[in-house]
């Protein structure tokens, strides 16, 4: 008869999931403040806590709210959600009015502010309808020969918007051509800029955004244009149109980016999300093809991958 001998059991204490999701490293090699699977949580840097849960601000719009674009005065501060055909009001909690532009053929916009002695205007932009400008007040379609107007560039092929320099800059949809304004302008006759024999692996221009080394407006500040095949070309200067004050910094090569709107400021760096993860631009520059743990998200790269190849299509990336 064999001897019995008594069960013990042992408890052991594990420390929250501070470390967040980790979809890269095996159960052997992953870290005990990391977590196999974070659904509904948040992660702050001592704790997790349940994700809350949401209310609505505003009610009554009509269609799906794909775009959102604040408007920033020098007394008030606008919001406005752009659905269907239609943008609306969406400043205040509560029921929406009436439309406060219509007759649009998507909700897809770019925006930007820009402050001139004329006064405080957002511009936003689709690519397909002509842009339209708000003054604080009234709301304008932009063409030729609107007040203000832009000439020189057929304004309903103009996807994408951004302050540089004292100056709006625009990407003509599906091309490698960038567009600028005189300095401290929303109007007036556009100049080109064809990238064509700059980008080595064709495609088209996607996004444009600024660079900023020293985190503040010094004279580092870069332009940086994005093509739909992942390059990164990048200009420093101040007048487009002189060799004098304009120059290439140069070209580099990163992951294809996804969707549209994958390029956010974050303090004097950018962000970039690509099909290689999310990458601060410094980072990505110097070294994101042959060192994928300069992402932000390297932990989680795997379920980036498999989300970008079942869902790179899908709008709101």
């Amino acid at each position: 008869m064999g001897i019995q001998t008594k069960r013990v059991s042992v408890s052991a204490s594990l420390p929250a999931p501070v470390g967040g999701w980790n979809s890269r490293d095996s159960l052997a090699a992953m870290q005990p403040i990391d977590a196999v699977e974070l659904i509904n949580w948040w992660v702050t840097p001592t704790d997790v806590v349940v994700r809350n849960g949401y209310s609505n601000s505003v009610t009554g719009i009509t269609g799906q709210v794909e775009s959102l674009m604040v408007y920033n005065g020098a007394a008030t501060s606008k919001m406005f959600a752009a659905a269907g055909t239609s943008f609306y009001d969406a400043s205040s909690a509560g029921a929406v009015g009436a439309a406060v532009v219509t007759g649009l053929t998507n909700a897809r916009w770019w925006y930007q502010n820009i402050t001139t002695a004329g006064g405080n205007y957002m511009y936003t932009v689709n690519g397909t309808d002509k842009p339209e400008l708000y003054d604080g007040t009234n709301w304008t379609a932009i063409d030729g020969a609107s007040t203000p107007a832009i000439t020189g560039v057929t304004t309903t092929t103009l996807s994408d918007v951004c302050l540089f320099k004292n100056r709006l800059w625009f990407i003509q949809k599906n091309t490698l051509k960038v567009w600028y304004l005189p300095t401290n302008a929303v109007g007036g006759a556009a100049s080109l800029i064809d990238l064509s024999a700059i980008a080595q692996k064709g495609g088209y221009l996607i996004k444009m955004g600024t660079w900023t080394i020293d985190a503040g407006t010094g004279a580092d500040d870069l332009a940086v244009f994005v093509t739909s095949e992942g390059e990164i070309i990048v200009y420093q200067g101040t007048d487009p149109s002189s060799v004098a004050t304009w120059s290439l910094v140069g070209v580099w090569q990163i992951g294809s980016p996804l969707g549209t709107r994958f390029l956010f400021k974050y303090a004097g760096d950018d962000l970039i999300m690509t099909h290689d993860g999310l990458f601060p631009l410094s980072g990505a520059l110097q070294s994101s093809r042959v060192n994928p743990k300069v992402a932000l998200s390297d932990k989680i790269q795997s379920a980036i991958s498999s989300a970008a190849s079942l869902y790179n299509s899908n709008f709101g990336w």
